[in-house]
């Protein structure tokens, strides 16, 4: 059986969950693939900190370049996060003909097109199933699964830590700030949390799912992005109470012919806080678990689910990745499956202001008689109908919550009304507002 040395930079959370991956199973991916892939070096931090599981001294070493610039080194895995020296050790691998496995989305979000000529330029590849959401498959099947598919949509729950706020929120009535102290004692989200919270790391993934999907590279500049700061009790309950639940979505989707301008297909990529209905299987995602579901043109429907994060997750796609590369390596094929394959498809990014969709909306009003006529004539003048009102009785004092679900209006129209809304005298906080996504 033919033997493949790798290299490994990083041996922390994630390294350490692949370096014990392969011990476990190293022998049963042996006998599937018909080659022996056995650690060589590992480059860490520090040779004695505490990781989840133990790599032997003898093979740790704190230089990155004694494992990358090994002749015996065949295939590295880039593990260490970040996109400076991480990106100095895929250059630097790739320079050599060697193929890297990387985890890394914020690396191939900044800096992916570079990444993927480099990787060509040297007939070597550059493999990255783990990026996006841990376990789950995703990467491969929009690269192969779905190779004859046209993507016209997908939703994605891609990030663990909001999907276990908003969880907790909905579930137990709990504010965000309290939930997000138990996130992060539980080892669930950061500190800080911004990444998560802010949807930063949705975004990456978003951004690789959706240049995968469309063969262009979408850069980060080019996607709208939300978190879930915003989101309440008080959403939660009164979006369940209108058939819907509040997740964090990574969407991706055509808008159809009617916005396409000289050939182009537009396409929204966007992050933020959606209300879906209830009866749909994303919201049965809970806690830490992502999904993604995929809508092809030919195999119509699908949704891949799973967990998201953590060493294990995060090391089964490492090992997919390794696989792959080490078949490639020993069938003389590095080129056999690009990472990266540009389509010659005319792809618009619409700007978030000429996307359509209905929306909810939370006000903090006076209880007074007429507020609600001078709400109505700003979206009114705006061209934006509203289709339902609730003002829920039992709030006491003078400031109460008036909850409106808008009918379909373009982005910046209603980013406008509520400014003006905001403004008037009679409303007391600024106005909170969701959009609601039919997954239709």
């Amino acid at each position: 059986m033919d033997v493949l040395n790798l290299g490994m930079v990083g041996g922390g959370t994630v390294g350490s969950g692949v370096f014990h991956a392969l011990q476990q199973n190293g022998e049963l991916l042996a006998r599937r693939i018909g080659v022996r892939i056995q650690v060589r070096k590992v480059a860490v931090k520090a040779v004695d900190e505490p990781r989840p599981y133990p790599i032997p001294r003898r093979l740790l070493t704190t230089a990155w370049r004694q494992v990358v610039e090994d002749p015996e080194v065949h295939m590295v895995t880039e593990l260490v996060g970040g996109t400076t020296v991480a990106r100095q050790i895929v250059e630097t691998a790739l320079r050599l003909g060697k193929p890297v496995i990387t985890a890394n989305k914020a690396l191939l979000s900044a800096h992916g097109p570079e990444l993927f000529r480099e990787a060509e330029r040297h007939g070597t590849n550059l493999y990255f199933e783990a990026s996006v959401c841990g376990g789950i498959p995703i990467i491969k099947a929009l690269r192969e699964g779905f190779g004859g598919n046209r993507i016209r949509a997908l939703y994605g729950i891609v990030n663990g830590t909001c999907n276990y706020i908003l969880t907790r929120m909905a579930r137990d009535r709990a504010g965000f700030d309290a939930v997000l102290k138990e996130a992060q004692r539980e080892g669930y989200a950061e500190t800080p949390p911004d990444l998560d919270i802010d949807g930063h790391d949705a975004q990456h993934k978003t951004g690789i799912l959706a240049s995968l999907a469309h063969g262009i590279w979408i850069p980060p500049s080019k996607i709208r992005v939300e978190g879930i700061r915003s989101v309440s009790p008080l959403d939660l309950e009164f979006a369940s109470q209108l058939g819907y639940t509040i997740k964090l979505l990574g969407i991706v989707k055509e808008l159809g012919s009617a916005e396409a301008t000289d050939g182009e297909t537009p396409v929204q990529v966007s992050v933020y806080p959606a209300l879906i209905p209830s009866r749909h299987v994303l919201a049965g995602v809970q806690g830490v678990f992502n999904a993604v579901f995929v809508r092809g043109d030919v195999v119509g429907d699908t949704l891949f689910y799973g967990q998201g994060a953590g060493k294990d997750a995060t090391a089964s796609a490492v090992l997919s990745d390794l696989a792959d590369a080490a078949l490639d390596l020993r069938f003389g094929s590095p080129r056999r499956r690009p990472a990266f394959v540009r389509q010659p498809n005319r792809v618009r990014v619409v700007p978030m202001d000429e996307v359509v969709s209905r929306s909810f909306v939370r006000l903090s009003v006076v209880d007074r008689p007429g507020v609600l006529a001078r709400i109505a004539a700003v979206f009114g003048q705006a061209g934006i109908g509203i289709a339902s009102v609730i003002q829920p009785e039992g709030h006491t004092g003078e400031i109460v919550p008036l909850i409106l679900m808008l009918h379909e209006a373009p982005d910046g129209a209603v980013r406008r009304a509520l400014g003006r809304i905001g403004r008037l005298p009679v409303v007391k906080a600024p106005p909170v507002r969701f959009r609601v996504e039919s997954l239709d």
